[in-house]
């Protein structure tokens, strides 16, 4: 279940908790007309960045030019936190990235493992992420829902927006509060 307080308090590290819960969310390029695309992140906290494997004929690899972006959309496994994530995205056939997150899901996937030519990586450094973390508790919001029709002036809170931009240090984070 999402935590409002962590939502507030320290929004970076509860997506980047996140982030390392999920075992897929969407990639897509920005101002391209492809599609959006499941992907399994491997983040680098420190360096507030997304690993992705693929294969270098993908659609995807061949789409990304010098300067591209994506977003990166993260939804929780409780349904109730979502995240959009923008940043830079480029092919790198990193091999000592390949080595740090390589597992048998991975493996699965090249029939010549970490020497597979097929094989390359995304990385995703991250711009900024807006964040939407909402409560899992019906009475919450039933209770929330029944009080902002009863007052016309009140909204139900029932969740938390955050903003966390990325600074140009690796780790670096401003927070700015949207709601």
């Amino acid at each position: 279940m999402a935590s409002l307080a962590e939502a507030r308090d320290n929004p970076k590290k509860q997506l980047f908790d996140e982030i390392d819960r999920i075992h897929a969310g969407m990639l897509g390029l920005e101002n391209d007309r492809m599609h959006i695309q499941p992907m399994a992140p491997h983040l680098d906290r420190e360096a507030a960045t997304i690993w992705f494997y693929t294969k270098t004929d993908t659609d995807l690899v061949e789409a990304i030019g010098v300067g591209a972006r994506a977003h990166f959309c993260v939804v929780g496994k409780d349904h109730d936190y979502h995240a959009c994530l923008v940043g830079r995205v480029t092919v790198e056939k990193n091999p000592v990235k390949i080595d740090e997150y390589w597992n048998s899901v991975v493996e699965a996937w090249f029939d010549h493992g970490k020497q597979d030519p097929m094989l390359t990586m995304l990385a995703l450094r991250l711009d900024d992420a807006a964040i939407w973390a909402s409560t899992g508790s019906t009475l919450k919001f039933g209770w929330e829902i029944a009080k902002a029709n009863f007052n016309p002036d009140e909204e139900p809170e029932v969740g938390v927006r955050a903003h966390v931009v990325f600074g140009d240090t690796p780790g670096e984070i401003r927070r700015q509060w949207l709601s």
